[in-house]
C-alpha cells in the first residue's frame, strides 16, 4: 500500500492527475490515498468525483482539515457560496490561524460582497506572516551554520520581505544578514 501510495504521489506532484487516479484505484481505505484522489480529480475538474472522494473521507475521518478545504474549495467552484461558507466558518472555528482557510475565507467574502470582512480575514492572515518569517530565519540560521551562506541570505530577504517594518523580528533578521555578508566577504 505504502509504495503504491508513494508512486501515485509522485505522479501527482508532476501533474500526472489521470496516472494518479488509475494507480489509486482499488485502493478503499487508506485515507491518504483517498484524499490525494480527490485532489487529483480537483485539479483534473472533475469537481463531482472530486466532491464524492472528499465526502467519503469526512465521513471516515470527520476532522480531516485536508478533504473539508477541498470540499469548501469545490462547493465555491460549483456555486454553492452558503454552503463553502459555512464549511469555512467551521474550519476556522477549529483553527482560527490557517492562512490557507483565512484567504478562503477573504475570497468567499468578497465574492458575497463583504468587502470589510474579506480585509479583516487577509488583514489576520497577514499577522500570521510573522511565523512563517520565523520558519526562514531558522532555516537561514541552519544553512548559515551548515557553511551555505548565500542560501542563509535568500532565505532572510525572503523573511525580510514577509514582515512590516516595525517588528522586533526585523533586528534579528538584520542582524544574521550582516554578519554573514561580512563572512563572505
Amino acid at each position: 500500500m505504502a509504495r503504491l501510495y508513494i508512486r501515485a504521489s509522485d505522479a501527482y506532484a508532476q501533474g500526472r492527475f489521470d496516472e494518479t487516479n488509475a494507480l489509486l484505484f482499488k485502493v478503499k481505505k487508506f485515507p491518504p490515498a483517498i484524499m490525494l484522489r480527490a485532489k487529483a480529480e480537483y485539479f483534473s475538474g472533475n469537481l463531482e468525483n472530486a466532491e464524492n472522494f472528499c465526502r467519503r473521507l469526512i465521513k471516515k475521518r470527520p476532522s480531516s482539515f485536508e478533504a473539508n478545504f477541498y470540499l469548501a474549495m469545490i462547493l465555491r467552484e460549483k456555486g454553492d457560496i452558503s454552503g463553502a461558507i459555512k464549511l469555512t466558518e467551521a474550519m476556522l472555528s477549529d483553527n482560527p490561524n490557517d492562512i490557507r482557510t483565512l484567504r478562503l475565507a477573504s475570497n468567499l467574502a468578497g465574492e458575497s460582497g463583504k468587502i470589510d470582512e474579506a480585509a479583516a480575514f487577509l488583514d489576520r492572515a497577514e499577522s500570521l506572516s510573522a511565523e512563517s518569517a520565523m520558519v526562514l530565519l531558522d532555516r537561514a540560521r541552519l544553512r548559515w551554520t551548515a557553511g551555505r551562506g548565500q542560501e542563509a541570505l535568500d532565505d532572510l530577504s525572503r523573511a525580510r520581505a514577509m514582515l512590516p517594518w516595525d517588528t522586533p523580528l526585523q533586528k534579528s533578521i538584520l542582524n544574521l544578514e550582516n554578519r554573514i555578508k561580512e563572512a563572505l566577504q
